[in-house]
């Protein structure tokens, strides 16, 4: 932020700010459930990699499928 830019931004009511201040706090909000969902997609993907032939056969998946799905990355889902 430039000089000007902070000194407009210092002289701008609050109330005008606040606007800003929601989307702000909504993009952090919104990033900090994206990376929940691919912490968890992560966990789920090497939980699945280390389940033995039983498990796998009574959740109706192969080994390859399980491997297959555990060496995709995190953030595809």
């Amino acid at each position: 932020m430039s000089l000007v830019e902070g000194v407009l931004f210092a002289c701008t009511p609050v109330a005008l700010r606040v606007p800003a201040l929601t989307r702000l706090v909504g993009a952090l909000a919104r990033a900090a459930d994206t990376i929940d969902e691919w912490h968890e997609r992560a966990r789920q993907r090497h939980r699945l990699a280390t389940l033995d032939a039983r498990m796998l056969a009574d959740i109706g998946v192969t080994r390859a499928e399980a491997l297959s799905e555990a060496d995709r990355p995190f953030w595809q889902a």
